[in-house]
């Protein structure tokens, strides 16, 4: 019986689809080796299905890195180099904020670098720590009055006679292992 030829689009059903894409890159993976192992050829194969995983394949003798340096010496391109860039803009941009904050830190909470600054920065620094004074006594005193709420609730709950012994001199013996004859009472 001989396979029928189908007509390349788009297979609609998500099922058949999936299973189509495994099965052909298998297929495609196994080609692969074929030429790695009957041309001495170096293969690398990189799929991305349409959930976003990652298949790929390289040949054994050699590594990813080896693969993608040979592509860029026989085109002639550095495909690493605009990343590179991209990321010392990066570090950059990153140094300089960081720099800031540990010359912030340093004012506001060491009182160092203070002299090198305007009087209109001084003034900025001032109204801000007073503003960051007036939230923190906010929040300490709704802590306070959240913890008092918290004490006369619990004070209003609590039983007056919790953990005392009854009035009566037996309870009091009892409590404390005494019989009334003075002695120790020997409990059976």
């Amino acid at each position: 019986m001989a396979r029928g030829k189908i007509q390349i689009k788009r297979i609609e059903n998500a099922t058949n689809r999936q299973v189509t894409y495994s099965k052909r890159r298998n297929g495609l993976f196994k080609k692969a080796h074929e030429l790695t192992v009957l041309c001495d050829a170096t293969v690398s194969l990189i799929m991305v299905s349409n959930s976003g995983k990652i298949h790929e394949y390289i040949s054994p003798s050699t590594t990813t890195k080896q693969f993608f340096d040979q592509f860029q010496k026989t085109k002639g391109v550095d495909i690493w180099s605009s990343h590179y860039e991209a990321m010392q803009e990066h570090l950059k941009k990153l140094k300089e904020v960081n720099r800031r904050l540990r010359k912030q830190i340093r004012q506001r909470v060491l009182g160092e670098c203070l002299n090198d600054m305007s009087f209109d920065e001084l003034r900025g620094v001032e109204q801000e720590m007073e503003g960051a004074v007036e939230v923190i006594r906010k929040r300490k005193l709704r802590s306070a009055t959240e913890m008092n709420r918290n004490l006369r609730e619990f004070d209003a709950r609590d039983d007056p006679h919790y953990g005392l012994v009854k009035n009566g001199r037996e309870d009091y013996e009892s409590a404390f292992g005494y019989s009334s004859n003075g002695g120790p009472r020997i409990f059976a």
